[in-house]
């Protein structure tokens, strides 16, 4: 794979965005630091949006104090990745069997559902025995609803972009071997 300048400049500027979304906090760890992640999806690809969420959480977590270790935080910026690609194939297929409005919405819910319930069942190996399956429950609601919120906004901002900026990202994802 070939990243050239270009695609790697609009990378930087998500992540600088995620950066800027982590300062953002709902509690503890659980910020705004996915929203620029789920745009870059949206605009440029699961991979980009991939490496976003995994900084952008990284970078949470690092302005946090890494509340829940290094390691989770790792396994959890992982998964953030994985959402990111759930998130970037689910608006792609509703896209195509019906429109963009329902394949942003599908994308929405999704991003809520993976961000929260999925993702901590997922980790709860590593997070049952610091947080406890009350406390691991209790976390997946709002969870859910802040990465429901980060994508709905992310989607409210693709869907208010002029066709012309959305083509130049499209533009600089093709140039990738």
């Amino acid at each position: 794979m070939k990243i050239n300048t270009r695609n790697l400049v609009l990378m930087a500027l998500f992540i600088a965005l995620s950066f800027v979304g982590a300062q953002l906090k709902i509690f503890s760890t659980v910020a705004f630091d996915s929203l620029p992640a789920f745009l870059a999806t949206l605009l440029m690809g699961p991979l980009y949006g991939a490496i976003v969420a995994i900084i952008g959480h990284l970078l949470t977590a690092l302005t946090s104090g890494f509340p829940m270790t290094l390691p989770v935080h790792l396994v959890i910026a992982l998964g953030m990745g994985l959402t990111m690609v759930a998130t970037w194939y689910t608006f792609t297929l509703v896209k195509k069997i019906s429109n963009e409005y329902i394949g942003l919405m599908a994308a929405v819910i999704m991003a809520g559902l993976f961000n929260g319930p999925v993702l901590l069942l997922l980790c709860s190996p590593l997070l049952v025995p610091m947080l406890t399956w009350p406390g691991l429950i209790g976390m997946m609601p709002l969870l859910g609803m802040v990465g429901g919120l980060n994508a709905l906004i992310a989607a409210v901002v693709y869907k208010a972009l002029p066709q012309s900026i959305k083509s130049q990202f499209q533009l600089a994802t093709k140039s990738i071997v």
